[in-house]
């Protein structure tokens, strides 16, 4: 029994370790409708393309920062961070976006499929993008 009890357990493990994340943690609603985006110039344009676009639907004023640039340096600001991996086809396997107000974290969200061994991982990045911006920013 006990090593029939240790055979699930690990499986268990086994198989949690080989999903996708995806976690988010939203932004309150803010009357301040201005945000700064802080470029990240490694990341593909399209990403930060379509996640301006998201906030503007939202009736957010955008303005960009260069990498580096204090958390602070807006009432609002954000960050962005995504990988794209080849398995079959490239696919958009991680994403990271945090919200901060006054430098403060006040949400963010995770997207990561890089241990998922499954076809469940071939995303199509816009999409993934508008989903997780739009969780992130209800």
């Amino acid at each position: 029994m006990f090593k029939k009890i240790i055979l699930v357990l690990l499986l268990g493990t086994l198989v949690s370790a080989c999903s996708t994340i995806q976690t988010v943690t939203p932004v309150q609603r803010m009357q301040d409708k201005n945000i700064c985006i802080v470029q990240d110039l490694a990341v593909r344009e399209g990403f930060l393309n379509t996640y301006r676009q998201v906030l503007q639907e939202k009736g957010y004023a955008v303005k960009l920062l260069s990498k580096g640039a204090a958390l602070d340096t807006c009432p609002l600001v954000t960050t962005y961070y995504a990988l794209w991996s080849w398995d079959l086809a490239i696919y958009m396997s991680y994403v990271q976006i945090k919200v901060y107000r006054k430098g403060i974290l006040v949400g963010e969200t995770l997207y990561d499929s890089r241990n998922n061994p499954g076809f469940s991982k071939f995303v199509k990045g816009n999409e993934k993008i508008r989903e997780l911006a739009n969780r992130l920013f209800l």
